[in-house]
């Protein structure tokens, strides 16, 4: 066997001159295990030199076919000597691999009382063992981790198939291919012990041939949990066990293609495509043998542009490469707007005989990174990366594999939908976090047009960062070996796919030596290929990163950044972290990336929210995450659930956001009088012929006017343009906008014909008076008595509680609008979301749930105004401030709302800072905050009304949930809409449902009947089947998301340290509808927030300082109809 334990089969010493790993292994040097272990007492997976025994040379992705046609489709499955091993296996389980059966490997094994398993699939979630979610720390040792420690019961599963070998294919290399399989591998057929291999994110390939038969045979494999492997795959995700990708069979002819090598990229003019392509041939026959290769480049519709062929000896059990190279006239080139690709098919042949035909897409690109003519303030040139010849903005997320069902394994359905839903919403390339994904994924990319920012399988995250002995794995010199071999097995595989843009070393995981070495061996390699970016975030502005790819940057720093300038690119690896109801700020980041060329876009944290679906004892779905499985797990909590999108992929209202940040046109106004307006194109390579501009004239958000222009704008450019669209008198109560939308005439990849890319809105400043209302119906009266006012007629009654201040009735004609007595009161409290959770305002601002609650009755007061009734009452609030609420009531039941809040000086709870924000990764330009200032969540009334008046009818900004700092890409309209559509199902119940801008919002029921709140100037509201409190983790009697990292922090659980600190473990079935609906009106609730979720606060001008007065108002207004709504529009009250 090759023990890739004291070598690496030769790969390291020709393939990285600076870094001796040992020597070429020779055949005397083959042992087994056994003697392995006697030799140095280490079983593999507990020794950290072991990466990897008897695998082969990791390669390109590719399948062998025997026919033209076959080999045309791609399709691994057309391959006759392709064997899918997916499906059910025999499985045996032991949460200690020194319980495991003696013979549990051998082929007479007694498989009785074995379990079945789904391949792929991690065992976890197939009832196996336990699902750890923990962010940075180990899972097996959260705590103080001593590497290459590990514990001393290892879970184990053994899994056992068999399968079938013809007698055509034992002339031929059969190659057994594991795509990924979690954590130490060992494989055994026919109860030999082929190999093992550690790094799961990596295909592991093993030569079967002497270890097979004709007939059948069976296959064992044995994966422990953990091995000295698992010390670098501590990423921010599910820690889960066992075979996660693709087993398969394949045979290749004794002389075969080995590997290839593809250099696509173009001229400096960048339409010429300069092409050439190395073929490794590699003879496993002990005779000398006589073969062609040739090659044919077909472009998309079949037709050859480029093709050659070379004769040549391969000598018995040797290797030689052939070369070729073609320059191409005009070639459709490759980018994320237009992904051209070209079919190559490289063809061996012994004598006239087709022996072995392998496919492969091409695509030609030219990626640099060079200066470029624009300066920065600091004098110099601006270092830009480009592609194509273009300085293109980078407008990434993040993306884990997983699947809410089966754990980490992706079905190629469910990668199709996530590139559907990225494409549609403007994404155009993906970082793979933190390891490289299955060869299908790169292959849609391919297809579909997205740069992929790929990354090593490693980072050591619960070693931190400390360069001291001891400390980072990445400045160990003992752990170099396991660096470079997951750095190769990266690089070899995916090292020819087209949407490769950029490699990563890997992902926090410290900097030095190690790393050191792994960046210059990539350089080394690919300066020969297609010299792409080599990044790290760890190496900040160190010499090993092409690319400054810093995380989680403010607006501020990036403006900073942008103007200053720098020495290379900057694109922020992770950044606007998506976690729960979050996403602030994310437009305020892009107008500084579309200012500055430096600044070239960035990757969002993160794509999807690692939930996985459960039911409970009832049968209710929900997801769990971090500390739902087992007794004092190490865990994260829900740490986990940062998508834009849910497990199920359903966009959360963020993703709305992301669409707009990133669209590919803007317009400006120019002068909105005379319809004037300018259209920027920020295609790179599109013109923007290629779309329909439509315009629409809105009145209140109905259609008064309708059209569309035709825009011949080059990529990049700008033009003025104008729409026969102009109101020079406008209608009291009428609101005009100009509405863009820009759709797909014809389809692209994933998006189809029509679909928006763009949109924007102008407001034409169009300022009517209104008629001040008068009111009709019989005289109010007044009455105060048994600790209630009331203001009554025949028609209309309402009732406030002198006690409580609350208003308990609201009755007009019969009908009553509040349900069970629970009418208009102060509020202030939002139900937490993970950010706020993040900077502790659930702690710091506590004061505003005690006002929300606990406020006092200090003066009410009752007149008549003409025609009217005011009824005031004044609260005293324990922040040390008062709110005011007047109701004006009409004759004919209309009430007017006047809210005013005083100011406090009262400063905010003091709060420690937090673990998790000295614990995060580093970020540039972040300061500390000062928390000793009081801000309101939110100032507002709520109430709640009949579950019947459920239909929701607004004018302001939607359709989606939107918030202040999140609303740019939610254009004002009337939406219709329902309190049940309002809730967004968060995986952790927290605040949502929000909507901004409002000038008005009905709730009425089917009939139409029901109540109008229209805004003084512009409220938010939110409007649901639940109460705030419902979606309060505080509030829940489950368990705090307990850490559990080490002995000591289980038996320390502190519940009132934990108050208002930690989350409680709640779930979307704890949401439960009630049978009323609870409207919440405010004048502002504060932003979501989202640079981070350990300490970013809500940015200045999306909070409320509690150290300001505020007034505001609405009026509630009885309706019947659709009419009725419209008229009151017309009118101040």
């Amino acid at each position: 066997m090759k023990i890739l334990g004291k070598v690496f089969s030769g790969i390291a010493c020709s393939f990285l001159p600076v870094v001796l790993l040992g020597q070429q292994v020779e055949k005397a040097d083959v042992i087994t295990s056994i003697t392995h272990e006697q030799e140095t007492g280490i079983p593999y997976w507990q020794d950290i030199q072991t990466v990897s025994v008897n695998r082969e040379e990791p390669r390109t992705a590719f399948m062998t076919y025997d026919t033209r046609e076959d080999a045309l489709t791609g399709e691994y499955e057309k391959s006759r000597f392709y064997k899918l091993l997916n499906g059910v296996w025999q499985f045996y389980y032991s949460d200690s691999h020194r319980k495991l059966p003696t013979d549990v490997v051998d082929v007479k094994a007694d498989t009785k009382g074995w379990s079945e398993i789904q391949v792929p699939g991690n065992w976890e979630v197939q009832g196996y063992g336990i699902p750890i979610y923990t962010n940075h720390g180990y899972e097996f040792k959260a705590s103080n981790p001593q590497p290459p420690q590990l514990p001393a019961d290892i879970p184990t599963g053994i899994y056992r198939r068999e399968f079938e070998v013809s007698k055509d294919w034992l002339s031929r290399d059969i190659y057994l291919h594991i795509a990924g399989a979690k954590s130490g591998v060992y494989v055994y057929i026919n109860g030999r012990e082929v190999g093992y291999n550690e790094d799961s994110k990596n295909p592991a390939e093993f030569l079967i041939n002497k270890y097979v038969h004709e007939g059948t045979n069976t296959l064992v494999l044995k994966i422990l949990r953990w091995s000295t492997g698992s010390y670098l795959e501590c990423q921010d995700f599910w820690r889960l066990s066992g075979i996660e990708r693709d087993v398969f069979l394949y045979a290749q002819p004794k002389t075969a293609i080995k590997d290839f090598r593809v250099i696509s990229t173009l001229d400096d003019t960048y339409e010429n495509g300069l092409f050439e392509l190395a073929v490794d041939v590699r003879n496993n026959a002990s005779a000398c043998k006589e073969v062609s290769v040739s090659y044919e480049l077909l472009d998309t519709a079949g037709k050859q542009v480029a093709s050659a062929v070379k004769k040549m000896s391969v000598d018995g059990y040797g290797r030689h490469i052939v070369s070729f190279e073609k320059n191409l006239l005009a070639v459709k080139t490759w980018t994320s707007e237009m992904p051209n690709l070209y079919k190559l098919l490289i063809t061996l042949k012994e004598g006239e005989k087709v022996t072995e035909i392998v496919p492969f897409n091409v695509g030609f690109r030219r990626i640099e990174i060079k200066e470029s003519k624009q300066f920065a303030k600091n004098g110099k040139p601006y270092v830009l990366l480009f592609i194509n010849g273009q300085p293109l903005k980078l407008k990434g997320v993040n993306i884990h594999e997983h699947n809410e069902k089966t754990g980490h394994y992706l079905t190629e359905e469910l990668m199709r939908k996530d590139f559907e839903l990225m494409k549609q919403n403007n994404i155009n390339t993906v970082r793979l976090c933190h390891y490289p994904q299955d060869r299908r994924f790169y292959e849609l990319c391919d297809e579909y047009g997205l740069y992929v920012y790929d990354e090593a399988n490693i980072e050591s995250h619960g070693m931190y960062y400390d360069l001291r002995k001891g400390g980072s794995l990445g400045n160990n010199p003992e752990w170099l070996k396991p660096h470079l071999y997951r750095t190769i097995n990266m690089y070899e595989r995916n090292k020819n796919y087209p949407s490769l843009t950029f490699w990563s070393l890997g992902n926090e995981a410290g900097n030095g030596y190690n790393f050191y070495q792994t960046y210059l061996w990539i350089k080394d390699k690919d300066k020969k290929l297609m010299d792409r970016p080599v990044n790290y975030e760890r190496a900040q502005w160190e010499w090993n990163s092409d690319m400054y790819v810093p995380q989680y940057p403010s607006a501020e720093w990036l403006r900073y950044i942008g103007e200053t300038g720098s020495d290379r690119p900057v694109v922020p690896s992770e950044y606007s972290h998506a976690m729960g109801n979050s996403s602030g700020n994310l437009w305020d980041q892009w107008k500084e990336i579309y200012k500055y060329p430096n600044l070239q876009g960035g990757y969002i944290w993160d794509w999807v929210d690692q939930g996985i679906l459960e039911k409970d004892k009832d049968g209710n779905e929900y997801w769990a995450y971090g500390g739902d499985y087992g007794v004092d797990m190490p865990s994260d909590g829900n740490f986990c659930c940062n998508g834009l999108v849910g497990p199920d992929r359903k966009p959360h209202p963020a993703l709305a956001e992301v669409k707009y940040a990133h669209q590919n046109v803007a317009f400006e106004a120019v002068d909105l009088k005379t319809g004037r307006y300018k259209v920027v194109n920020r295609f790179y390579f599109t013109n923007l012929r290629k779309y329909d501009v439509n315009y629409e004239l809105r009145a209140n958000g109905s259609v008064a006017k309708r059209g569309k222009v035709a825009l011949d704008v080059s990529p990049q450019a700008t033009a003025e343009f104008v729409i026969p669209v102009t109101v020079t008198v406008g209608k009291p109560g009428v609101e005009y906008f100009v509405h863009f939308s820009v759709v797909t005439r014809q389809a692209e990849p994933l998006i189809p014909v029509g679909h928006e890319i763009a949109q924007e809105q102008f407001r034409l400043p169009l300022e009517t008076e209104k008629d001040s209302y008068e009111a009709s119906g019989k005289a109010l009266e007044w009455k105060a008595e048994n600790g209630k006012v009331v203001v009554s007629s025949s028609n209309v009654y309402f009732e406030l509680d002198k006690a409580t201040g609350m208003v308990t009735s609201y009755k007009v004609n019969g009908t009553e609008f509040f349900d069970k007595a629970f009418g208009v009161q102060p509020n202030f409290w939002r139900a937490p979301n993970d950010n706020d959770y993040g900077n502790s305002n659930p702690k710091r601002l506590q004061i505003w749930k005690e006002s929300s609650r606990d406020f006092k009755v200090s003066d009410t007061a009752v007149r008549e105004e003409g025609e009217t009734v005011l009824m005031s009452v004044t609260y005293d609030l324990p922040a040390g401030n008062q709110y005011l609420i007047t109701y004006r009531i009409y004759r004919d039941g209309v009430v007017n709302v006047n809210v005013k809040f005083t100011q406090t000086d009262r400063e905010a709870e003091k709060t420690e800072v937090l673990e998790d924000t000295n614990l995060a990764t580093f970020t540039p330009g972040k300061k500390v905050k000062k928390k000793d200032v009081l801000e309101v969540p939110r100032i507002g009334v709520r109430f709640r009304i009949p579950h019947v008046m459920n239909r929701v009818e607004y004018f302001g900004r939607g359709p989606v949930e939107n918030y202040v700092d999140r609303n740019a890409g939610s254009m004002v309209g009337r939406y219709k809409t329902s309190a049940e559509e309002m809730y967004v199902n968060y995986v952790r119940p927290q605040e949502n449902g929000h909507r901004t801008d409002t000038r008005w919002v009905s709730f009425t029921n089917t009939a139409g009947r029901g109540l109008l709140v229209l805004a003084e100037k512009t409220v938010g509201f939110n409007a649901l089947r639940n109460t705030v409190e419902d979606f309060d983790s505080e509030e829940s009697s489950h368990p705090y998301q307990w850490r559990n990292r080490s002995p000591k922090e289980v038996a320390g659980k502190n519940e009132a340290e934990a108050k208002s600190v930690l989350r409680r473990m709640t779930h979307v079935n704890d949401i439960v509808p009630r049978d009323f609906v609870e409207v919440c009106i405010d004048m502002k609730q504060q932003g979501v927030a989202g640079y981070d979720s350990w300490g970013a606060k809500v940015q200045p001008g999306y909070t409320i300082p509690a150290n300001r007065d505020y007034v505001w108002g609405f009026t509630l207004i009885p309706v019947k109809n659709v009419g009725d709504v419209n008229k009151s529009l017309r009118y101040t009250y």
